[in-house]
């Protein structure tokens, strides 16, 4: 039982790192600084992996569980752990109390995430935009210039090819 309390207050740490990394990477994205999105992306990777080890160990933790209460270890959850352990205060407290943690920084995680996934949206519809209405330049219609030899020249209305045109 101490090493699944102990394993869900490592989870829980984890967790909160997370959380900040993901609520600097809020300001981040707004900023729109690629370089640092990408360190701050790398670090994420590095705490993920660490709470996939914990939970590896907290799957682990909770197979002996179930083994010494003959319960399935399939249907065990930490609520139903926590009804079993009436007759031992101390543990049932501590382990809720590591569950209620965990849950809370979770569901924290999984607001910022969400905020970031909606704001990464809204910065790809903005380049897309923007390349829409560049590549929508490029096809405007043509003018009604017309050269020497009476041939149109094919300028587009709206669209220069770039740079500085010193004779206006």
């Amino acid at each position: 039982m101490e090493t699944l309390i102990d394993v869900l207050a490592k989870e829980c740490t984890m967790y909160e790192k997370l959380l900040g990394l993901s609520s600097q990477k809020t300001t981040i994205i707004i900023e729109g600084d690629l370089k640092a999105l990408a360190e701050i992306t790398d670090e994420e990777q590095y705490v993920i992996s660490g709470i996939q080890s914990l939970e590896k160990q907290r799957v682990s933790a909770m197979r002996d569980i179930a083994n010494v209460l003959n319960m399935d270890v399939n249907s065990l959850k930490l609520t139903d752990l926590i009804r079993v352990l009436e007759k031992r205060p101390t543990e049932q407290k501590n382990l809720a109390l590591q569950r209620d943690k965990l849950v809370t920084v979770a569901a924290n995680v999984r607001r910022v995430n969400g905020q970031n996934q909606e704001l990464l949206k809204s910065s790809i519809e903005m380049v897309q935009f923007e390349i829409n209405i560049i590549q929508a330049s490029k096809r405007a219609p043509q003018t009604a210039n017309y050269s020497r030899a009476a041939d149109t020249t094919g300028d587009c209305l709206g669209y220069t090819s770039g740079g500085f045109d010193a004779k206006q």
